[in-house]
């Protein structure tokens, strides 16, 4: 079992479910895409390849992380580490790339999808996820939040086309996450904490199912996170 991609909401997991699964959720859907030499940006532990590599036509998984980027296992290890400003690969070298939750991380970010533009081939798939709603992490490198425009124009002026850009989470979920970090992360006695985990993992259930994700962006749009589909020129 992939505790990353199988994760139950539970007392002790209220921070993290809906942001997993909203994530896995938006992957699922465009698997049908990735195909050939795909490319895992910011990789970490992979938690996604078993299921990419079974329910898509990728036949070369790769996976790529910073020089410095945090060890999440003792087991898994990036194929290959680059500097954050070159990556180590030939031009059009990959037919997909995927980097979820990375885009924030990134202090010149047009500069890191201009590379990502790079080693993919034309009409080489690019899917992406990126927080809205989230706290800081991973400090200093958690640089920026985005808006469905400012990602928009970092990928047209990095050459992407076909760029669709969805939320993960509406207002319900939006509350949900919120009460879970708040539970499980803010500075509160481990008693307490155990207490309103147990009382409040009902609301943020209720919350979750009760959640509409929006298909439009307007004013007073309240959001967890993003998903991003883009095709290179």
């Amino acid at each position: 079992m992939n505790s990353f991609t199988d994760i139950e909401l539970t007392e002790t997991s209220l921070d993290r479910f809906y942001i997993r699964t909203s994530i896995f959720s938006a992957l699922k859907c465009c698997s049908v895409q990735f195909a050939g030499r795909f490319l895992d940006v910011g990789c970490g532990k992979m938690p996604y390849r078993d299921y990419i590599q079974k329910n898509s036509n990728v036949d070369d998984y790769v996976g790529l992380d910073i020089e410095s980027a945090i060890e999440y296992s003792n087991e898994v290890k990036p194929d290959y580490t680059w500097d954050g400003r070159v990556m180590p690969f030939l031009d059009a070298e990959f037919d997909s790339v995927m980097a979820t939750e990375v885009l924030e991380h990134c202090p010149t970010p047009d500069a890191f999808l201009r590379e990502v533009s790079r080693v993919l081939k034309p009409q080489g798939t690019l899917f992406m996820t990126v927080p809205f709603l989230w706290p800081l992490h991973e400090i200093p490198y958690d640089m920026y939040r985005y808006t469905p425009w400012s990602l928009s124009n970092l990928l047209e002026d990095a050459d992407f086309e076909n760029i669709e850009i969805r939320a993960l989470g509406g207002w319900n979920a939006s509350m949900a996450q919120m009460l879970g970090l708040w539970i499980r992360r803010s500075g509160m006695s481990d008693r307490k904490r155990e207490m309103l985990s147990v009382l409040m993992k009902p609301v943020i259930s209720y919350l979750i199912k009760r959640d509409t994700i929006p298909e439009k962006f307007s004013d007073n749009t309240m959001v967890t996170g993003f998903s991003v589909n883009a095709s290179r020129k």
